[in-house]
């Protein structure tokens, strides 16, 4: 048996599509037509926090610059006029973050503060603007 096609197979034609058309607005009213209207969005920033070291009477003065140098990444001279402003304020910004960061940034330093017998406190604030 021979089992080959003789005619090739049919491809149907392409749909014919209408055309689109524009709305013509009827009346002052806009009749049937729809507009839609682009809106750009508006998107804060996220909101900042600032980490803040207080003072106390038992941390040593250099430690205090140690921690500012090592988890702020401060030259020495900054990180010395943020401890005397810690010293004579009470407390003092060493750097301001998104929340995460500031909170990591807590951690790491109350941390290294317990580790060596130190009760250096820090927190973190939001910054008003």
């Amino acid at each position: 048996m021979n089992s080959m096609a003789t005619k090739s197979p049919k491809v149907p034609a392409p749909a014919k599509l209408p055309l689109a058309q524009p709305l013509k607005p009827e009346g002052p009213n806009g009749g049937d037509s729809v507009v839609l209207e682009r809106r750009t969005q508006k998107v804060k920033p996220p909101q900042m926090y600032q980490v803040v070291l207080l003072n106390d009477d038992y941390t040593p003065m250099e430690f205090v610059v140690v921690v500012i140098q090592e988890f702020f990444n401060k030259d020495r001279e900054t990180a010395t006029q943020i401890m005397l402003k810690i010293h004579l304020d009470g407390k003092g910004v060493c750097g301001v973050f998104s929340k995460d960061v500031a909170a990591t940034k807590v951690d790491q330093v109350t941390e290294a503060s317990r580790k060596n017998g130190h009760p250096l406190q820090c927190v973190s604030e939001p910054v008003e603007l």
